[in-house]
């Protein structure tokens, strides 16, 4: 989020001696985005995070593309992914383009190990099932079910689960993650009619400065690839930072819908943007109130993106048979719509409690070979009756 927050001590001015009780200087660094021309934050560190003890040996977690070109609506059924320990192993990437990954995870346990760092993009991680907190060099997030946690890339992180029973819908990409341009004044904050606002963003707090010397294993994902790192000083080290970028959390169900007499478009469920692709929120919501509006979605041939809708929980006018955690896939160049039937079936309802996330990336989906390991095959005739 574009707005200032700050945690902790620093000093008076940028730039300049900040000691600590006993006449050292605390460790500046500049997290910085788009080289010096986007938002940054200054943390002041007990060390230097630069005290690199040993480095292992990579391994791959490339996603494997089974279907690097799609003309059929698809449809996956992600609760068939069992459920790992480690949260690493746990993330199956289904779905990608150069824009965007878009997978699941089913983590049992929490990262008591190690410590892990993105450094090849941004992510959003939906909070389907489980609670507990995210911690980071700039706090704690408390999270439950239906939290979106937006992670800038390069921040190192803990996830700590109450349960074993956790459920992760993500997205990564290598462009930053940012609120709707079109909901921000010239000044980045968001707009009056916004269907959300910086009062309903969770920030992160308590932070906790660890001033510890050890071995400290961390987990850096770079170019598909986890590099094992050994440092020196403990990660979480701060003793106070601020700025424009860290993590942050929002609920879905703080997301408040825009209706309107006659059936509105998807637009208006725009959530959150990235260079080539949208991410939008489907809440519960009063129906067109028009005498004669039909509240199931039209047929929609989208020439410009594929659409992939994630279905959390509640009942879709549109869809005949809906689970929890099914990822429908609808590629660009053939129209999608509702199921036979479900058209007439909306007439005279006056209100959904439907909860899905949406996402419209601009470039065709390449499909992986764990997402086929999860397909309905049938789903693409759903529409014959």
């Amino acid at each position: 989020m574009a707005f200032y927050h700050k945690a902790g001590q620093i000093p008076a001015k940028r730039h300049t001696q900040f000691r600590k009780p006993n006449g050292e200087l605390y460790a500046e660094e500049l997290v910085s985005t788009e080289g010096f021309n986007s938002i940054y934050s200054l943390v002041y560190h007990c060390h230097p995070p630069t005290l690199v003890s040993h480095i292992g040996e990579p391994f791959s977690v490339e996603p494997k593309v089974a279907m690097p070109k799609n003309m059929q609506h698809r449809s996956y059924l992600t609760w068939k992914v069992p459920a790992e320990a480690d949260y690493i192993k746990s993330r199956k990437v289904l779905l990608m383009n150069h824009d965007i990954q878009i997978g699941v995870a089913a983590p049992t346990q929490s990262m008591s190990d190690y410590f892990y760092k993105n450094a090849d993009g941004d992510e959003v991680l939906f909070i389907h099932e489980g609670e507990g907190y995210l911690e980071t060099i700039y706090g704690r997030i408390d999270f439950e079910y239906g939290d979106y946690l937006v992670i800038p890339r390069g921040t190192i992180y803990k996830l700590h689960f109450n349960s074993s029973n956790n459920r992760i819908f993500f997205v990564e990409s290598p462009s930053p993650v940012y609120p709707p341009k079109r909901y921000q004044n010239s000044m980045g904050q968001l707009l009056e009619h916004s269907p959300y606002c910086e009062r309903d963003i969770k920030l992160p707090h308590s932070i906790q400065t660890h001033d510890e010397k050890g071995e400290f294993s961390m987990m850096i994902k770079k170019q598909e690839s986890i590099w094992p790192y050994t440092y020196a000083t403990h990660p979480f080290d701060a003793i106070g930072w601020d700025g424009f970028l860290y993590p942050y959390g929002f609920s879905i169900h703080n997301y408040e819908p825009i209706t309107g007499r006659l059936h509105m478009p998807p637009p208006i469920h725009q959530t959150f943007e990235g260079r080539g692709y949208v991410i939008c929120s489907f809440v519960p919501r009063l129906y067109d109130y028009h005498p004669l509006s039909i509240p199931a979605p039209y047929n929609h041939s989208n020439v410009d993106s594929d659409e992939i809708l994630y279905y959390v929980d509640g009942d879709f006018m549109s869809r005949k048979h809906v689970e929890r955690g099914m990822i429908t896939l609808h590629p660009k160049g053939i129209p999608h719509g509702p199921h036979p039937g479900t058209v007439e079936k909306s007439l005279g309802q006056k209100e959904t409690g439907e909860l899905a996330v949406m996402i419209d990336p601009f470039s065709p989906l390449m499909i992986t070979e764990e997402a086929l390991k999860l397909e309905d095959p049938n789903y693409w005739k759903s529409w014959v009756e």
